[in-house]
């Protein structure tokens, strides 16, 4: 079943490091941005590129997955840092979000489309 699972996630969070691309303009980046100071504004471009390549990176992991289930050391502790992380940022979706990002936004109230933001982060956890 893991096998199979797996690859599956590779799949998700090849469309999550793809969907970054969309993220400055959905977003308005650009606008928002400007008001930064510069080492600001370019933190937050590295960090942004760093935290897609890391997404791209775990997919890549997930499309061996027998090297995954393999019982070594380095298995279980890229395993237990994958769980970690997913984890903690569905707790995030949850926590650290404010509500009222939501509000009068129809698109990002909408139940489903939170739901399948979270089962996404979860999926990823377990």
């Amino acid at each position: 079943m893991l096998i199979l699972a797996l690859p599956i996630g590779g799949a998700v969070l090849l469309g999550l490091s793809l969907l970054h691309a969309a993220m400055p303009k959905r977003f308005a980046w650009s606008e928002e941005l400007a008001r930064l100071r510069l080492l600001n504004r370019q933190i937050f471009w590295v960090h942004t590129f760093f935290i897609a390549l890391a997404v791209a990176l775990m997919r890549m992991l997930l499309f061996f997955p027998q090297t995954l289930l393999d019982r070594t050391p380095l298995a279980r502790l890229v395993t237990i840092g994958l769980l970690l992380f997913w984890l903690a940022r569905a707790v995030t979706q949850f926590f650290v979000y404010s509500r009222t990002l939501w509000r009068g936004k129809p698109f990002e109230t909408l139940v489903i489309a939170r739901a399948a933001l979270a089962a996404v982060w979860l999926y990823q956890g377990l």
